[in-house]
């Protein structure tokens, strides 16, 4: 029997993304890679666990599940997470940051100063710039103040992320432009904890990273994997989680947080048992199944 390896999802770092699996092994994505496996009829797809230990009953996740955890572990590994408000104490400077993923998507958030821009890599922000930097606390109020007074959210979801990928701006100054607006509005604002050191307005572009410059319009996602399922296709561009691959049937986007839990094997043809898409509005005549 073909030995099985189960994905513990895309990462980023300096040298570009990289899927992870259980053991420590990476595979680099490079665009123009092939990117193929098929999901083992076993016993389904299984709960990763929580902050490193394993799930201790094995339990089953839903296959649309982007956690890939029960109820039990989502609980455990929440419970020490700065985005649930678990580390008040947590002595770390923080920076707060405004970033853009297409027209009229732009948020706010935080991260701890020591990761560098790697979270706005991981959630696929097109562009970024810091806005300050300071304790947790004084990060926490900021990113409140921004959310009340400017109306800026603090999470955007990947659905409406990825339908804009193919349509931004061409120039950098474009993309830009509105995170400047933001960033003006937001050192101007009455009320900014003194704590938090201002950081002058110094965008970040993501286009050439990510490979989003004419990136052809996706056709629709992949909504879940299923046992004894396929995914094939050349890797076109890949931001945030997503991977966006060119098919027979155009460019389909595959959240990689929806392999984790899964016994995945090698897979060489275009061919085999279809996966759930879910075709995008503006796309026409897509099947219910591809690869």
């Amino acid at each position: 029997m073909a030995r099985t390896w189960t994905c513990a999802g895309l990462r980023w770092s300096a040298d570009g993304p990289a899927l992870a699996w259980d053991g420590g092994r990476r595979s680099a994505l490079t665009r123009g890679k092939r990117v193929a496996f098929a999901v083992a009829a076993g016993d389904g797809r299984r709960c990763v666990g929580a902050r490193g230990h394993p799930c201790p009953v094995r339990a089953g996740v839903p296959a649309r599940s982007t956690g890939a955890r029960c109820e039990e572990c989502a609980r455990l590994d929440r419970a020490h997470s700065v985005a649930a408000d678990t580390l008040a104490d947590d002595p770390r400077p923080y920076h707060v940051y405004l970033a853009w993923f297409g027209p009229g998507l732009a948020k706010v958030g935080i991260t701890a100063v020591e990761r560098g821009p790697a979270r706005l890599l991981e959630q696929g922000a097109v562009c970024f710039s810091w806005l300050g930097a300071g304790p947790l606390m004084a990060a926490r109020r900021a990113e409140e103040l921004l959310r009340a007074a400017l109306g800026v959210p603090d999470r955007i979801p990947y659905a409406q992320k990825r339908v804009v990928r193919s349509a931004l701006p061409g120039e950098e100054a474009g993309r830009a432009a509105e995170l400047a607006e933001l960033h003006a509005r937001a050192v101007a604002l009455g009320g900014w904890p003194e704590a938090l050191a201002p950081r002058p307005f110094r965008p970040v572009d993501h286009v050439g990273v990510f490979g989003l410059a004419d990136l052809p319009a996706a056709v629709g996602e992949v909504s879940a994997l299923v046992a004894g399922g396929a995914v094939g296709g050349e890797l076109v561009a890949a931001a945030g989680p997503d991977l966006h691959l060119a098919t027979e049937r155009g460019v389909v986007v595959l959240d990689t947080r929806l392999m984790t839990g899964w016994p995945l094997l090698p897979a060489g043809g275009s061919g085999g048992p279809a996966v759930p898409v879910r075709e995008f509005p503006r796309a026409t005549g897509m099947q219910d199944g591809l690869f």
